[in-house]
């Protein structure tokens, strides 16, 4: 009997022990997308828990679970139109989750429960960030103004940061934190400015930069009229080249032709007076020579 009102107070006496070791704290971990992520509760013994479960969601909904006294994992696919299928990984000896290939689809809160810890993970999943675009916010160069205007964008980000830097100084920044959404930031500078500008695009855990040429975006109307001068030098010298190269093939020609006509050999013919027979037929007095030409 009183080894029976011992192991009641016993059993009183363990939801006492739960409570004081629940905790409302929760951990925010950070992750890129494509990556995996450990959640490590840090349970220092376990050797006496029977059942660790692992929830997810505003609904705690059952993901997996330990048997620690069977040493069984039960890993449950199916739940939420499969979003972990296969992606899920347990420790029976720490407790540890692990979610590999994580996507946007995995970041939310994730409860770790036994019958005495219970801790709170808030799981944040970053998409890879791509490097912004620097242009020139100008149509055409300026000859009165002494600034060069442009315009840093990029397009479908999310909980990111668009900043302007000149050197290590921040000049200006913008934030988003909605879903797929295309951000621009402007920036004047002048055309003979030798300092280091760049803009950054950043989120918590990773970030972007693209640094700016100014000689390459930048140009007064004065260098682009020396470009248009040279260019239309470089046009008029080789249309120079290409009639002369033709007017020198067609003299080639000519003299080709005339070297042909002169190549003629003249032969003179000569005449032999007939035997002393006497012929009918009179002797023409008029000798005509007659230039007989040999073509080669």
């Amino acid at each position: 009997m009183v080894d029976a009102v011992i192991w009641f107070f016993l059993c009183l006496w363990r939801p006492v022990g739960v409570f004081a070791d629940e905790t409302n704290e929760i951990q925010s971990v950070s992750v890129m997308e494509g990556d995996s992520v450990t959640l490590n509760p840090d349970l220092t013994d376990i050797m006496d828990e029977d059942l660790i479960l692992w929830r997810f969601g505003t609904k705690n909904t059952l993901i997996a679970q330990i048997s620690v006294l069977t040493d069984r994992i039960t890993v449950y696919d199916d739940v939420l139109d499969g979003r972990f299928r296969e992606r899920l990984k347990l420790d029976h000896q720490t407790g540890s989750l692990t979610i590999t290939n994580i996507t946007t689809e995995h970041a939310g809160d994730y409860q770790l429960q036994t019958s005495s810890v219970r801790k709170s993970f808030s799981l944040n999943v970053y998409a890879r960030l791509p490097v912004p675009v620097i242009s020139s916010n100008s149509s055409q160069c300026s000859s009165s103004s002494s600034n060069c205007s442009l315009v840093c964008s990029v397009l479908n980000v999310s909980h990111v940061t668009l900043s302007w830097y000149k050197g290590n100084s921040l000049l200006s920044s913008i934030s988003v934190s909605d879903l797929n959404i295309s951000l621009s930031l402007p920036l004047e500078v002048e055309y003979q400015d030798k300092n280091t500008y760049s803009c950054v695009l950043n989120n918590p855990i990773s970030n972007q930069t693209r640094h700016l040429d100014i000689t390459q975006l930048c140009h007064t109307c004065a260098v682009s009229l020396i470009v248009l001068i040279s260019a239309g030098s470089l046009l008029f010298v080789a249309a120079v080249v290409g009639i002369f190269c033709i007017c020198r093939k067609h003299m080639k020609i000519d003299q080709e032709d005339q070297t042909r006509d002169e190549e003629i050999t003249y032969a003179d013919p000569t005449f032999y007076k007939r035997n002393t027979k006497k012929s009918n037929v009179k002797e023409e007095n008029d000798v005509v020579y007659a230039g007989v030409a040999i073509r080669r």
